[in-house]
């Protein structure tokens, strides 16, 4: 474990013991996983390379837990004075459907994966190809969201090419599923408010940031928080995630509306 988490990991349970900043049990939550049971793309020290055991681990807990619903990305969910959940997937990678996708299904628990249609078209061995996303999209509580087009961080392209990344990957991913798409989140949590406005032009309803913290009612469907999950979240911390103590993170962070 690496200096960052251990410090990370002490503030929480300072933050845990003292009940500061803790978030209160209601509104939507949206935890951020990448690759289960394989390895993401780049991912140097493992952060987002979570094993299957330790992932069903937190399915299990999510299933087992009272007073927490398992639920697709809503307004309705965000204001919602009962705990809410959502589970999602950044990138598309392979081991999502062929991994992650049992487990959840086995605990009919709904989720959404974001897929970047480069990695789709490009057939690379570790993302989902043009058949694994359309079966995925069949799966029940499923939701295919957009990526981006070709992964690259939305607030560094100018106007053409941030329209012309949403449209894109909207378009693709409506063709394959034969379905709607109404969600993305933003890669690499590149965003501001130029980029939230092209999104919204572009016909999405919801989109995700790298922003910690819940939803509350009123919060901008465009820029929505999550709570990252890593690998090495054992289902102690996970918990510890799930009632808001991390959510201290997000004050150190800057909102997407003031970049």
């Amino acid at each position: 474990m690496r200096p960052a988490q251990i410090a990370h990991r002490l503030v929480t349970e300072f933050v845990a013991w003292s009940g500061v900043g803790i978030s209160p049990q209601h509104g939507l939550r949206i935890l951020m996983y990448h690759s289960v049971g394989g390895r993401a793309d780049n991912d140097r020290y493992g952060y987002y390379s979570i094993s299957a055991e330790n992932f069903t681990r937190h399915m299990d807990v999510l299933a087992q837990s009272q007073g927490i619903a398992v639920t697709a990305i809503s307004l309705s969910a965000c204001s919602s004075q009962n705990a809410n959940v959502a589970i999602t997937f950044d990138d598309g990678y392979r081991d999502n459907l062929k991994v992650a996708a049992p487990i959840l299904l086995e605990r009919r628990l709904p989720f959404t994966v974001y897929v970047a249609p480069q990695f789709v078209r490009d057939r690379h061995p570790e993302f989902l190809s043009p058949e694994d996303v359309h079966e995925l999209a069949c799966l029940p509580g499923v939701t295919i969201g957009a990526h981006g087009n070709t992964h690259t961080p939305l607030a560094i392209c100018d106007d053409n090419f941030l329209a012309m990344e949403l449209a894109e990957s909207k378009a693709y991913l409506e063709d394959l599923t034969g379905r709607e798409v109404v969600t993305m989140s933003y890669p690499h949590g590149s965003v501001n408010s130029r980029v939230r406005d092209a999104v919204e032009a572009a016909g999405y309803k919801f989109a995700t940031c790298s922003h910690a913290g819940v939803n509350y009612p009123g919060c901008d469907p465009l820029l929505l928080s999550r709570t990252t999950i890593f690998a090495q979240d054992d289902e102690f911390f996970f918990r510890r995630k799930l009632t808001g103590c991390w959510d201290w993170y997000g004050y150190l962070q800057k909102r997407p509306f003031d970049l």
